[in-house]
């Protein structure tokens, strides 16, 4: 397949031909010929490029639970758009194949052309997906802006490491609509040296998209040696509730992955988590294990099941037309 060269947004010159990327933190400095960090971004003679503007790794038809977003649009499918490339470096990458290889089959994929595709599917939403989404940062933002034109009530889905700058996030957030965010690891160290990243903005990202309107789900992947002290996580639950007690919480199970090869997490261990989430936030699920109560909703107030989940098998009980615990009255945020 030719090689697409497609201009990038959210550059600046930093000297002659050397440019400096200002699209996520890492702020790479290109020189002419030169790939960012996340290996979609380079330096052509002075000018910066997207090199994976059109290029599809996968298109799927998903539940929207496998996002996973347990608290908007329950039951519903979602088209899946997924690409290649990535700006952190996590040794258990679920998605190493794309997120940091460049695979030798894609399909090329004109954004105009994605609401047909909807419609073909009968779906009202689209998820950027699989891969990270930041990286696929032109793409996104010209084909998020497709949906909405289409029609005002499709909505746009962004499952993503949150890894991204302030400018670029809230052009962003004018055309998303729900967010599932990575919160991989609550210590700044261990960010820098595991995942060669940083965790203050993936902090910043999920307080703006939530004052923004944005509805915003977390998952932690507790993965044995990294992220598995249950006093960072108690602080990972309480910065949450700082924000929104409200924010739901998917704690999933790590398995044996790319460059890491630690044991799959204790299912003992992630019930102890659970616990200890739930004495922060309302609404906290576990994932990546057999089916369970865990991934169920219940009522913060009064304990009643309002969702009920087996897989992809979706049951809404108990739930009014407006929202509300029909047992007691209580608001549940569900979009």
């Amino acid at each position: 397949m030719k090689k697409l060269k497609i201009n990038s947004l959210f550059y600046e010159d930093f000297k002659d031909d050397i440019l400096k990327c200002s699209l996520c933190p890492h702020k790479c400095i290109l020189y002419p010929g030169k790939v960012g960090i996340c290996g979609v971004r380079q330096n052509i003679k002075g000018e910066m490029y997207s090199l994976n503007y059109m290029d599809t790794t996968s298109i799927a038809l998903d539940p929207i639970e496998k996002k996973p977003l347990y608290h908007f649009h329950p039951g519903e499918s979602i088209l899946s758009l997924g690409t290649w490339g990535c700006n952190l470096k996590c040794p258990s990458c679920q998605n190493f194949e794309i997120a940091h290889l460049k695979p030798a089959y894609m399909k090329r994929l004109n954004t105009n052309a994605i609401p047909a595709l909807m419609k073909n599917y009968n779906v009202q939403g689209v998820a950027y997906t699989y891969s990270e989404p930041i990286v696929w940062y032109e793409f996104v933002l010209d084909a998020s802006r497709e949906v909405k034109y289409a029609d005002p009530n499709n909505y746009n889905v962004l499952v993503t490491n949150g890894f991204i700058n302030e400018k670029p996030l809230k052009l962003m957030l004018q055309y998303i609509d729900a967010m599932n965010i990575d919160l991989k690891v609550f210590n700044d160290k261990k960010y820098k040296t595991i995942l060669k990243g940083a965790l203050q903005p993936v902090k910043y990202t999920i307080k703006i998209a939530h004052e923004e309107g944005v509805h915003v789900e977390v998952t932690t992947l507790i993965v044995p040696t990294v992220n598995d002290d249950l006093n960072e996580l108690e602080r990972e639950f309480e910065w949450l509730s700082s924000i929104s007690k409200d924010i739901p919480i998917h704690l999933t199970r790590y398995y044996p992955a790319y460059n890491f090869d630690e044991p799959a997490t204790d299912i003992n261990f992630l019930e102890k988590v659970y616990s200890l989430g739930k004495k922060y936030l309302n609404y906290v699920y576990l994932g990546n294990i057999p089916s369970s109560n865990y991934e169920n909703t219940y009522c913060p107030d009064c304990g009643v099941l309002l969702i009920k989940r087996n897989g992809y098998n979706i049951k809404i009980e108990n739930l009014n037309e407006n929202g509300e615990c029909i047992n007691c009255g209580r608001k549940i945020v569900i979009m």
